[in-house]
């Protein structure tokens, strides 16, 4: 064999290699591709699942409350079977969290929404529009959120939602503060209370109802608030 003819043979073996090699590399970069691509088609199945049982829940709390709801009402409402729901959730009180929690979240974020700074500094008829219109428009699409946080007795919901009401009543005394400079402090905690209160009683009627008959008592809410209010106030803040 001459030279030449040798070379000609350690070349071709030498790009067969290389072939052989970038096609292995192509292999194995498809099949990791293909292995991380599965979990993320896993996970993202999950997710939907578990969106679609924590909806179902919402359902079923509303209908029958907390403590008549059991796991099989929620699966049959998801359309799933009782095996399928406890892949996800091993009880009822184990939903009613998570449900909850998620819940509480939107809630905190529709307060920061509601007390924004621009809103306190509006006159009071204004601003009783600009806070209670959509702490009323969350609850009348959450029903949900009525439901499980009032008597369910779940201890993972129950004081979250005592620190969102500890913070909601904050935000009101901050507010009456700056409307009401003149007044003690400890009658400015006893009227935030009062204001609250009377909103959570006008709320069981408002969720009651629909349409105009909402409407009707939303304005009754707001009428009772003015009126209640509009003695101790001396001046909209500017700040």
């Amino acid at each position: 064999m001459d030279k030449d003819t040798e070379k000609g043979i350690k070349s071709s073996a030498v790009g067969a290699a290389a072939t052989t090699d970038g096609a292995a590399a192509a292999t194995t970069s498809a099949d990791s591709d293909t292995t991380t691509a599965t979990p993320r088609r896993r996970q993202a199945r999950g997710e939907r699942r578990i969106s679609q049982l924590l909806a179902a829940a919402a359902g079923v709390f509303c209908r029958t409350g907390y403590a008549s709801a059991s796991t099989n009402a929620i699966a049959r409402e998801a359309g799933v079977s009782p095996g399928t729901l406890y892949q996800y959730f091993p009880n009822k009180e184990a939903i009613a969290i998570e449900l909850g929690g998620q819940l509480l979240q939107r809630a905190h974020e529709m307060h920061g929404q509601a007390f924004r700074p621009e809103n306190l500094r509006r006159p009071l008829p204004e601003l009783l529009d600009a806070v209670l219109d959509p702490v009323i428009a969350f609850n009348c699409e959450n029903p949900a959120f009525w439901a499980l946080m009032h008597g369910t007795g779940v201890p993972g919901i129950a004081q979250e939602h005592e620190e969102l009401h500890a913070g909601l009543l904050a935000r009101i005394e901050a507010v009456l503060r700056d409307f009401c400079p003149q007044v003690p402090a400890h009658e400015l905690t006893h009227t935030s209370n009062m204001i609250l209160g009377i909103f959570k009683s006008s709320l069981d009627l408002i969720l009651a109802h629909e349409g105009d008959e909402r409407a009707a008592y939303t304005a009754e809410l707001k009428t009772v608030l003015l009126r209640y209010l509009e003695p101790m106030i001396t001046e909209t803040p500017t700040h």
